[in-house]
């Protein structure tokens, strides 16, 4: 992973621009909380603190539709934990998570650490896109 803190100047609007994004201030703001080259799992609520952290005034709907419009575009991960219940993910490889229902964050599983077989024979003309295994764990 590239350590470079991105110029949320310069590097930010550039990559927001590759992915069809335009970056308003919110969306660079909000770019620069997250891809400071640490992989990271947030859900909205934890941009919202992040944000205001770095006195980044935003709105609930605009941190839930940036975060959208990020996964949609390909820069964020979207894993659902539950209904309503999301997080996004920084990191793009091909991985899975731990969800530690207790404290309510995401641990990355590295893909080969998991072994999947048995999966179903796929309808006529379909191909598999991608399997995401999210393995919810609990205090005893």
């Amino acid at each position: 992973m590239n350590t470079k803190t991105p110029n949320i100047e310069t590097d930010i609007p550039r990559l927001l621009a590759k992915h069809g994004i335009r970056p308003t201030k919110i969306r660079r703001a909000i770019a620069g909380l997250l891809f400071d080259g640490v992989d990271k799992h947030v859900s909205v609520d934890d941009v919202i603190d992040l944000a205001r952290d770095q006195n980044i005034k935003t709105s609930v709907a605009s941190v839930y539709n940036t975060l959208n419009q990020f996964a949609s575009a390909g820069l964020l991960h979207r894993v659902m934990v539950e209904q309503g219940r999301a997080f996004f993910d920084t990191n793009l490889s091909e991985h899975h998570h731990f969800y530690l229902e207790d404290e309510e964050r995401l641990e990355d599983i590295p893909a080969d650490n998991i072994n999947i077989t048995g999966l179903p024979e796929l309808p006529k003309g379909r191909r598999i896109k991608s399997v995401n295994v999210t393995i919810r764990l609990k205090d005893n």
